[in-house]
């Protein structure tokens, strides 16, 4: 508590600051206004868009090559576990190289990698619908992961220095940007199914790189310029730049990954040597990673942001969503082609209701982050994921859309939305604006590499089942794979379930409540009663 100050100014009357400093202070409200880098409202909205679409590369790609799968499959001869890897390519590289390019970014800037990776992707898209096999399309998806990769990173750094203090902007723009992952896939199999549907499925990586050209375009202008410290290029920078933890990281997730993309397709399973190989291997790198962050002075991921209980539960939520989430629309649309014979365009027609619900969940989870309990908000969403897949499990071939898919997809978009969210907030409010790269390497790492282990799981449950259905016989024997993918996904939705009840999240942004308050407030103090002591030290000077 400051104390009164009776001493009189050389003037005689009593110092200025009295006032102030006996004034009660107010909680903070945070800056809602426009960022000053922004020359108007157009620019900021487009800027926004335009790093929304940068977590949307990787999830279009997916989308579209999802309702054009099987045409792929028959125009170049390719097996289901092939077709799978087309999507599990590009998630693979852009899941391996993700906190190497966060670093990256980091270090020598965001701006031109940013725009360069979005380049770089409509190119490779583009060559992409000239493939001649099924290798050298699952090679060029890889290599637009890579590109996925690069471009993510920046992106989400861009945003969390753009948007530093948690305000109800800052709620608006992360929340459209959340959006780019859910809705980037349903936009993706809408697109793609179109394009499959008039011109075929070429046309579908055609039509993803005339979008990303002119998201290029728009992002040259409207990406504010990347005002933080640069590092020089030099020794010093690169001893800093954790080589050994990064080449850890990216051959680490590099072999698990693709050992799980391997295992169901190899010629003994999985106890093929070298599928046994890149898993034992693979698996000890990364341990290895971890312990060499542990102890490195310049860490490429900082280990003791996993000491934050929210920010271990909300990636553990995220993981087991992803892991059920991109598998699971995978099938179910694989299940239109396949079981109901539907065209392209009628895929993406019976998943439209997703993309409107995905466009409405992520208005309200804008307005509501800072209103309601994320706890709450994060219940909501494993609720809605496990009751989706519930429904789904249950259709048969004789089933109607309407009766369990069509709910099921609302759903589903909710409560990937909803927890997307939360958890991006959380994430991103979690590392210091020099690593804000970083730490949206670490939220897309985690959602990536779950990506690819889910659908190394599901192709393996898939084929599994498909040589030989042993389901209750409520299911037919057509229906009976796709449904045990269904199951794995309502586990994974259980699992993460489980984990809510031990968050402990309130509100985020608005205004800064609890320990954040109470610190303004006594600094704000604190600066009061030293500016009264300096102007009691001159008066008496005087």
């Amino acid at each position: 508590m400051s104390v009164p100050n009776t001493e009189k100014s050389p003037n005689g009357s009593p110092p200025e600051i009295e006032a102030t400093a006996m004034e009660p202070l107010e909680p903070v409200q945070t800056s809602n206004g426009r960022p000053a880098c922004f020359s108007s409202t157009l620019q900021e909205v487009l800027f926004v868009l335009t790093a929304t679409m940068a977590i949307a590369m990787q999830a279009m790609l997916a989308g579209s090559v999802t309702v054009a799968s099987s045409f792929i499959g028959r125009d170049l001869d390719m097996t289901t576990a092939e077709i799978t890897w087309i999507s599990s390519a590009s998630s693979l590289s852009s899941g391996a190289f993700l906190l190497f390019f966060g670093k990256l970014a980091d270090l020598f800037g965001r701006k031109s990698l940013f725009v360069g990776s979005l380049l770089l992707f409509s190119v490779f898209a583009l060559v992409a619908g000239f493939a001649k096999s099924g290798i050298s399309l699952d090679i060029l998806n890889g290599i637009m992961g890579l590109m996925s990769a690069s471009g993510v990173p920046p992106a989400v750094g861009i945003l969390g220095v753009v948007y530093e203090k948690p305000s109800k902007r800052k709620n608006y723009a992360f929340a459209c940007f959340s959006a780019g992952n859910p809705l980037g896939f349903i936009f993706g199999t809408i697109f793609g199914g179109v394009a499959t549907n008039l011109f075929g499925w070429r046309a579908s990586f055609w039509l993803i790189a005339i979008i990303f050209l002119v998201t290029t375009i728009i992002g040259i202008w409207t990406i504010p310029k990347d005002f933080t410290a640069k590092e020089p290029v030099n020794l010093e920078t690169l001893k800093r730049f954790d080589i050994l933890g990064t080449v850890f990281i990216i051959f680490g997730i590099g072999m698990f990954s693709a050992a799980l993309s391997l295992g169901e397709t190899a010629p003994k399973g999985w106890t093929t040597g070298y599928v046994l190989a890149l898993l034992i291997v693979g698996l000890a790198l990364m341990i290895a990673f971890v312990l060499w962050d542990c102890w490195f002075k310049y860490p490429l991921v900082p280990m003791g942001i996993w000491k934050d209980r929210n920010f271990t539960l909300c990636l553990c939520i995220l993981m087991l969503g992803f892991m059920a989430f991109v598998p699971g629309n995978f099938f179910a649309a694989l299940f239109f082609q396949r079981v109901w014979h539907m065209s392209a365009l009628e895929v993406a027609v019976h998943l439209l209701p997703m993309a409107i619900m995905g466009i409405i969940v992520n208005i309200v989870a804008g307005l509501i982050l800072h209103r309601v309990s994320n706890k709450l908000i994060m219940l909501v969403a494993k609720l809605s994921y496990t009751s989706s897949f519930l429904l789904i499990a249950f259709n048969k071939t004789d089933s109607s859309y309407w009766s369990f898919y069509f709910p099921s997809f609302i759903l589903l978009v909710m409560g990937a939305d909803l927890e997307f969210n939360v958890a991006n907030m959380y994430v991103m409010s979690s590392m210091p604006p020099s690593q804000q790269s970083v730490a949206g390497g670490i939220f897309q790492t985690v959602a990536k590499l779950c990506t690819t282990l889910g659908f190394g799981i599901t192709t393996a449950v898939f084929s599994s089942v498909q040589r030989r259905p042993r389901l209750a016989s409520y299911w037919d024997p057509t229906t009976q794979p796709y449904t045990a993918t269904f199951w794995f996904s309502v586990a994974c939705s259980v699992a993460g379930l489980m984990l809510v009840p031990f968050l402990t999240l309130g509100t985020q942004g608005g205004k800064e409540k609890g320990i954040s308050v109470a610190t303004s407030e006594s600094g704000a103090a604190e600066d009061n009663v030293q500016v009264a002591e300096e102007k009691k030290a001159e008066a008496e000077a005087t």
